[in-house]
């Protein structure tokens, strides 16, 4: 199980999900094709095994990292980098999750949705920690937008970086952090601090 799980995500990693047969994948293993069938149901019965390591280890790394930070500024930096350095880590297991020959409706599709929802969870719990308390209700619409955008910026740099490796990994995920931080940083400051000279100037009225 495990050897096949190996030698099946190293196809699909070298050559998409739409490339590989259950022919070659048997043969690579060894066994016979109705084996690997009774194993898996399919190709796609497949891909979701190997897509389930890859997302439960990419999940795992971004979540221990955000967890032993002590702000939400902290944990948005750790999530990032935790992200590219999986990246360049474990480049097998990002090229079968993030695989563009991927059908785009049923299990498969499914499954990396809600792989890309753990992370955005995270995302979203770290940008909303650094808007003020009284206003995160407010700003719940913007929060999940920008979740959206900074997720999809990271992927993007990601297949960039992948393609080029013009940076290290550390610099893909510092340019990215340093684009970011002080946007969001200023994003609710401006409110915030306006609301909190209100409040002061109403109690010196009184």
């Amino acid at each position: 199980m495990e050897q096949t799980l190996a030698v099946a995500r190293g196809l699909f990693a070298e050559r998409g999900y739409g490339a590989v047969t259950m022919d070659e994948v048997a043969a690579d293993v060894g066994v016979t094709k109705p084996l690997l069938y009774n194993y898996f149901g399919n190709k796609e019965g497949l891909y979701s095994a190997c897509m389930e390591r890859a997302g439960d280890a990419l999940s795992a790394t971004i979540a221990t990292s955000v967890a032993s930070t002590g702000t939400p500024e902290e944990a948005l930096r750790a999530g990032v980098q935790a992200f590219f350095a999986f990246l360049d880590s474990e480049r097998a297991a990002w090229a079968v999750l993030f695989d563009e020959t991927l059908p785009r409706g049923g299990e498969i599709a499914e499954r990396v949705a809600a792989y890309r929802g753990e992370i955005l969870a995270l995302v979203t719990a770290s940008i909303m920690g650094q808007v003020p308390p009284p206003m995160q209700a407010a700003a719940k619409v913007e929060v999940e937008a920008l979740s959206e955008t900074l997720l999809g910026a990271a992927e993007a740099l990601a297949h960039w970086w992948l393609r080029t490796e013009a940076l290290s990994a550390q610099a893909a995920a510092d340019l990215l952090i340093a684009t970011i931080e002080p946007g969001l940083r200023l994003r609710w400051a401006p409110v915030a601090r306006k609301k909190t000279s209100k409040a002061k100037s109403k109690g010196k009225s009184k």
